[in-house]
């Protein structure tokens, strides 16, 4: 079996920039532009993004990266494993490093916007105990294409949401 290695990189590595183009060009295929909340390579790159690259035997076969804001909650983005690497755990595995990199952070709430027409990635968040929850941050709040989730990383209960806190995020 190959090993697979998941660690922080550079976003702006040819290899690792050449999969987030691979994600753009599958998401506007999928959804029109107003509908697509990309981060772009120099977003991913910022000191508020911790940016994970999946490896399989030295090749770039996933990445995924966590946006934090200052409310306290973090925000999955660009999860993304290569067509011919699915269904290998890779995903999971970078969503657990993820959530681990959260909890590590003092994040007590991840959250996630993703689309309608991706039912495999929906059934993976809900398969890890996300739930669907309303927009949050400046996400619009009548895209019907946008499904909106979270996941509580804390034993305590919360009253706010994020879409009820004031900071900036970045799609």
């Amino acid at each position: 079996m190959a090993a697979v290695t998941i660690a922080r990189e550079d976003p702006r590595q040819a290899d690792v920039a050449g999969l987030v183009r691979n994600l753009d060009r599958y998401m506007a295929a999928l959804y029109p532009t107003e509908s697509n909340h990309l981060l772009d390579i120099e977003t991913l790159a910022g000191e508020d993004v911790v940016f994970l690259v999946a490896r399989l035997d030295g090749a770039v076969a996933g990445r995924a990266a966590l946006l934090r804001h200052g409310a306290g909650f973090g925000e999955i983005k660009r999860l993304w494993v290569e067509s011919d690497r699915r269904g290998s755990g890779i995903a999971r595995r970078l969503l657990a490093e993820l959530e681990a990199l959260a909890r590590d952070l003092g994040l007590d709430l991840l959250c996630l916007e993703t689309g309608t027409r991706q039912p495999k990635a929906l059934a993976l968040f809900e398969a890890l105990a996300f739930q669907r929850c309303g927009p949050f941050g400046n996400y619009p709040a009548d895209d019907p294409l946008s499904i909106f989730m979270e996941k509580q990383l804390t034993g305590s209960s919360r009253n706010d949401r994020p879409g009820d806190r004031n900071s900036a995020i970045v799609s």
